[in-house]
């Protein structure tokens, strides 16, 4: 039977970018969601605990599909093991002019400088704080940024891990987005330590038997010291993982799409092999002690697994969903298996740093 994607497909890729992924939040919160597709399908061997968080599969949906947490149900329903929604800033924010989303269809690539648009987040808190009442099962996670005009970032940053108290699974710190002005400079040393002093802070202040899983999410384009020092603190602080990364300012010279000089962060297929070094070095640098995200490029259950056997725990991807259609979900999850059982593996948690 053809992917029911590829009726709408041509129709998404001829329209604005932005535009149709509007039009794709809209189908996935009406009744035609159907038309998506869905996988209610898992295998044993692809269940995995993350974080202490029971998964039906290590496949993550990445922030920025679903920045105002209007759809994690019918993500779900698509097949991903969880959601991570966001990214959220305290207060509402337009983002940068539009056009700000550019596909380079030839390279299976995206540019994208939206810079943090999103409804805020008392309108988010809304959202998932009805999901919560509704007692939905599905896990997901929330990514926190910062207001492009506050003056006080850290505090921004505790603010929102504060409003989103019992409202996520885990929460993810944003420092690493190329499209916020001077963001980026919170991963050096001087300035992540006093961020994360804060927010270590601020949670064990937080109500509840458990304290929530606390992820900070990394640029691809830091030097070898940059990466020492986030590893070293992560570890000092106690960080419950980190997520490998974000989108890259690097324009590689494979790249063929005459959009490739906007200004933006790149994904899709070129970070592949970017993000997979970064992730060995992570691995390798936090000596397997923290919990890794493998994201960048993954469009294939090869990709997943090469990830994991760097040392991910779990994988996330977005830009590949919008070339592939979200079949790709089920097809990710059907050769990660296969290849989990031909090298022996009787879980793919076990196949974790076995590169």
């Amino acid at each position: 039977m053809r992917d029911p994607y590829g009726l709408i497909r041509p129709v998404l890729m001829k329209i604005d970018a932005e535009k149709a992924h509007r039009l794709t939040l809209r189908l996935l919160s009406s009744p035609l969601a159907g038309l998506l597709g869905s996988d209610s399908a898992e295998t044993p061997e692809l269940e995995t605990t993350f974080l202490g968080i029971r998964l039906p599969n290590p496949i993550g949906l990445a922030a920025g599909f679903d920045k105002n947490a209007e759809v994690p149900d019918a993500i779900l329903r698509l097949g991903f093991g969880f959601v991570e929604v966001g990214t959220v800033t305290p207060r509402p924010q337009a983002g940068n002019p539009k056009p700000r989303i550019f596909r380079l269809i030839e390279d299976k690539a995206v540019i994208n400088r939206i810079g943090f648009a999103n409804e805020g987040a008392d309108a988010v808190a809304r959202r998932l704080s009805e999901r919560r009442a509704a007692s939905r099962m599905g896990k997901i996670g929330i990514n926190i940024g910062a207001n492009k005009d506050s003056d006080d970032w850290v505090g921004d940053y505790v603010n929102g891990l504060k409003r989103f108290s019992g409202l996520g699974d885990y929460y993810t710190i944003n420092i690493s987005s190329p499209n916020t002005p001077g963001l980026r400079a919170l991963q050096t040393r001087d300035s992540l330590k006093p961020l994360l002093d804060a927010l270590i802070a601020t949670r064990e202040q937080m109500s509840g038997v458990r304290k929530p899983p606390l992820l900070v999410k990394l640029a691809p384009d830091l030097t070898p010291p940059q990466c020492e020092d986030v590893a070293a603190l992560a570890l000092e602080h106690g960080i419950d993982g980190l997520i490998v990364g974000n989108t890259t300012i690097g324009r590689p010279d494979t790249l063929r799409s005459r959009l490739k000089g906007e200004t933006g962060g790149l994904s899709g297929a070129p970070l592949r092999h970017l993000a997979l070094e970064n992730l060995k070095t992570m691995y390798r640098l936090t000596g397997g002690k923290i919990p890794l995200v493998g994201v960048g490029g993954i469009a294939s259950g090869r990709d997943a697994y090469d990830r994991i056997r760097a040392g991910a725990s779990v994988v996330q991807l977005y830009t590949a969903l919008a070339y592939e259609g979200p079949g790709l979900v089920k097809r990710i999850k059907a050769e990660l298996g296969a290849l989990v059982k031909r090298d022996g593996f009787g879980n793919v948690s076990e196949a974790v740093g076995k590169g």
